[in-house]
């Protein structure tokens, strides 16, 4: 790499993480704090809490690294020409490729990178998630929650327990779930247990009163009830891995008995499509970003700053990838819509830079002029003297 190339680089990158990092802290803590509860509700040590901001992280990571990518190219190359470093390399006789190449190594580098945070680490720290905050809510009603008072666990979710026992066996299980709009449940028991991995929640010899908005009321009597705790819902049985959790190798090949492939298959689809093409966008970022502010300007020409722009055209098409994904799942057709959207930018992108056109300087401008005027006058017949030709 030559030494043009190795100073862009180090210059790109260096303002990639400066833009990278303090972005990521900030979305990073309001997703943090949001989980607060999980400290001051269920009483689990600070220790816990920061496993679980760890988790948290890997998730933010793909969707901060294209934007961060946009501001530390589209920042340097502006910079470079405030400093004029661009124009100076163009009379030089550098060619384009000087520019391109550095930012578009780094660029790959990143889209790698997040591929394998998106598909490998991503899903398997969700799932690391979902089991703590299960074995955290297991804890609340088995350890912490006090006897005979109504505990609120989450909005719409309010337990209440008679005795407390060895084993994390309860006593008068008392369960109100609000929490979805088409139904209201209450169920009691006499007796209760938290499972061994913390997933749900045995109930014994009680019943179910489910209220629907227009008044209706069922009871449903049972010998045994289990309760999901790791995904608070009244589903039955264990944890349910959503599609966001699983790996690159089950989007591909589903298991067509799995539970929730089969309830939602086409959320499967989405995710898998969604992960194909979210790792591209550094790379595709670049692209866009190189065109915007990749060639030397002048000062006196008026133009909105790159980096607005670009930052503009970006949010554009990340708006765009999302809607598009998020079709799928009840539409295939917006399959070739979501590809189509990045390789045409893509494409569109590497056809601008390709073209050999520079932008000619106002000294290079005036030179010229002067070269062609010096020519016409030579041209010119010249005056004697006496003012006879």
């Amino acid at each position: 790499m030559k030494l043009l190339e190795i100073y862009i680089i180090r210059r790109v990158g260096q303002m990639f993480l400066v833009a990278l990092l303090p972005v990521l802290a900030i979305i990073w803590t309001t997703q943090v704090l949001q989980r607060i509860n999980l400290v001051t509700d269920s009483g689990q040590s600070i220790g816990s809490f920061a496993k679980l901001a760890t988790l948290i992280l890997p998730t933010i990571i793909p969707v901060v690294l294209p934007f961060a990518m946009v501001i530390g190219i589209a920042q340097t190359l502006t910079a470079m020409n405030n400093d004029s470093e661009l124009t100076v390399m163009e009379a030089a006789g550098a060619n384009r490729s000087v520019i391109i190449r550095p930012i578009m190594l780094l660029a790959l580098a990143v889209s790698v990178f997040s591929f394998f945070v998106d598909n490998m680490v991503e899903p398997r720290a969700k799932v690391a998630a979902r089991q703590m905050v299960a074995a955290a809510y297991a804890d609340l009603l088995s350890t912490v929650i006090e006897e005979k008072n109504f505990r609120r666990i989450e909005d719409g979710l309010y337990v209440q327990i008679s005795q407390r026992l060895s084993g994390r066996i309860l006593k008068g299980l008392f369960v109100a779930d609000s929490r979805d709009p088409a139904s209201d449940l209450i169920y009691y028991a006499k007796e209760g247990a938290v499972d061994p991995s913390g997933t749900s929640l045995l109930m014994k010899d009680g019943e179910v009163h489910r209220k629907t908005p227009d008044g209706n009321v069922s009871i449903v009597k049972f010998a045994s009830y289990s309760f999901d705790l790791s995904d608070m819902t009244a589903n039955k049985g264990q944890a349910t891995l959503r599609s966001s959790d699983r790996d690159l190798g089950f989007l591909l090949h589903p298991d067509p008995n799995d539970p929730d492939y089969r309830a939602k298959p086409g959320g499967y689809r989405a995710e898998l499509h969604r992960r194909l093409t979210d790792w591209a966008l550094p790379a595709v970022f670049a692209l866009i970003s190189l065109v915007i502010a990749g060639d030397a300007r002048s000062h006196r020409e008026a133009r909105l700053h790159p980096l607005v722009s670009a930052l503009t055209i970006a949010f554009a098409l990340r708006w765009a990838d999302f809607y598009a994904a998020n079709q799928i799942e009840n539409s295939p057709f917006y399959i070739f819509v979501l590809y189509a959207l990045n390789i045409g930018a893509a494409l569109i992108a590497i056809l601008l830079l390709s073209r050999s056109k520079r932008q000619m300087m106002p000294a290079t401008i005036g030179s010229r002029l002067s070269a062609v005027w010096v020519a016409i006058q030579g041209r010119m017949p010249k005056r004697s003297s006496g003012g006879e030709v």
